[in-house]
């Protein structure tokens, strides 16, 4: 686990990233039925190629949400800090740079 790691601090961190991406995946409309797209727009393509961009975007942000929930839920159970591979502690320099990191860099780096 964490040693010198403040989990309170951490925590804190990691709940101002979900509002920041909860807040982002609603500017785009996630769950809308329809984005800000001009259906009489000339340029079908363009159209097309603004809602693919925006929906890449939608994936990489719920994904990142996924992480920081999954590190919030680690918090909550007493296990952050810990590999999901070998169960070794993660190292502290590694969870400040990645706090949803979910293996120690030795396991990260057999993927």
């Amino acid at each position: 686990m964490a040693g010198d790691l403040v989990l309170s601090d951490v925590r804190a961190a990691l709940e101002a990233e979900r509002d920041e991406l909860q807040r982002q995946l609603a500017a785009l409309g996630v769950g809308a039925t329809a984005g800000d797209y001009d259906a009489n727009f000339a340029d079908s393509s363009q159209v097309t190629a603004e809602r693919g961009e925006a929906e890449a975007l939608a994936t990489t942000l719920k994904e990142t949400l996924n992480d920081v929930e999954r590190a919030l839920g680690k918090l909550d159970a007493g296990t952050y800090g810990s590999c999901e591979s070998c169960g070794q502690p993660i190292g502290e320099p590694r969870l400040e740079a990645m706090p949803t990191a979910r293996q120690c860099i030795t396991c990260a780096s057999r993927r």
